[in-house]
């Protein structure tokens, strides 16, 4: 459910009460039940039957952890800050353990993980710290475009010294195996974007890609991966809008997103890459700033939930088992 005190149960609930989006998964809250009531009742939602358990391939799965007689939207307490923890911790267990087929989180607060001195700084760490995998990735997958950036939430002056050959190639398998596995696309093209300007001309404006990205594509290139690049950042975007490519992989973190933003704002999902769950989110924060408002829209749900059941029915046709007997 995410943040108690934020959007997340206003968008959980507006999702929800789309036929398609319960037509495709079986949805699951982990999460506070008397706050979606509430949430359902002061945002005035057409929603009764989704809280009270009521509707088809709704439920609440209810967390020992009540947010308080002090409850306030966009008001966080200690008891919200350890439950947004909890909920999350619930869904990974029910993943790990076979009741769940993928997670579709939320947003949290990244303030209330340091509050209640949590070690990670956000959904993408913490779940790839439980899954025992080092080095998890992210991309984002809009309509439009698909963007995986290579670093993500440090300096833009340290972007370059983290730039590597085996980052990138690392960036390179794990996208390509997420596609073949999870997208039903066996040989996607992966567009990689230089660090600099027309990607270094040559060394003229940086050695980055002589050095360590251009090694890295044919290192890729020659385990079967259709990679390309680097290619001109600047021009790469709309060549893979165009249908060139099916991702652009960025150096860094506004290099991705930015284009992407600007073209699927509010159908963004973001799509944790490497672990060995499903795992997308909303591309969007708790949103304290309109939280309890009612106007949150709830575009990113929606298409994170669709994207999540996609993928799980990708990995059972990849697997070849078809799935479980009711899907």
């Amino acid at each position: 459910m995410g943040d108690p005190v934020g959007i997340g149960p206003e968008v959980i609930l507006k999702a929800a009460t789309v036929n398609d989006v319960r037509a495709a998964a079986e949805l699951v809250v982990f999460g506070d039940p008397s706050v979606l009531e509430r949430a359902a009742r002061e945002m005035e939602l057409a929603t009764t039957d989704l809280t009270r358990n009521s509707a088809p391939n709704f439920r609440v799965e209810p967390i020992g952890l009540a947010v308080g007689a002090d409850f306030r939207w966009a008001k966080p307490t200690l008891e919200t800050d350890q439950a947004q923890l909890a909920y999350v911790r619930a869904a990974y267990e029910a993943v790990r353990d076979g009741r769940a087929d993928a997670i579709v989180t939320a947003p949290i607060s990244k303030a209330a993980l340091s509050r209640i001195g949590a070690p990670w700084p956000g959904h993408t760490e913490m779940l790839a710290d439980w899954c025992g995998v080092p080095r998890p990735l992210m991309m984002l997958a809009g309509p439009t475009l698909k963007v995986v950036p290579i670093t993500t939430h440090v300096a833009l002056a340290q972007v370059p010294a983290l730039i590597t050959k085996d980052l990138v190639l690392h960036a390179l398998r794990v996208t390509h195996q997420t596609f073949k596995h999870h997208f039903n696309n066996h040989r996607p093209r992966l567009a990689v974007a230089g660090l600099n300007p027309h990607a270094g001309e040559g060394g003229l404006f940086g050695r980055e890609e002589l050095e360590q990205i251009q090694p890295a594509v044919e290192a890729a290139k020659a385990e079967g991966i259709h990679a390309v690049g680097p290619l001109a950042p600047d021009t790469v975007f709309h060549r893979a809008v165009a249908g060139e490519y099916d991702a652009v992989l960025g150096m860094y973190h506004d290099q991705a997103l930015i284009p992407l933003k600007l073209l699927d704002f509010d159908r963004a999902v973001n799509v944790t890459l490497g672990l060995p769950i499903v795992r997308t989110s909303v591309d969007h924060g708790t949103a304290y700033d309109i939280a309890g408002q009612g106007v949150a829209a709830a575009s990113s749900m929606i298409e994170a939930i669709r994207l999540a059941a996609r993928m799980v029915q990708d990995g059972w046709r990849a697997r070849g088992d078809g799935g479980p007997p009711s899907a």
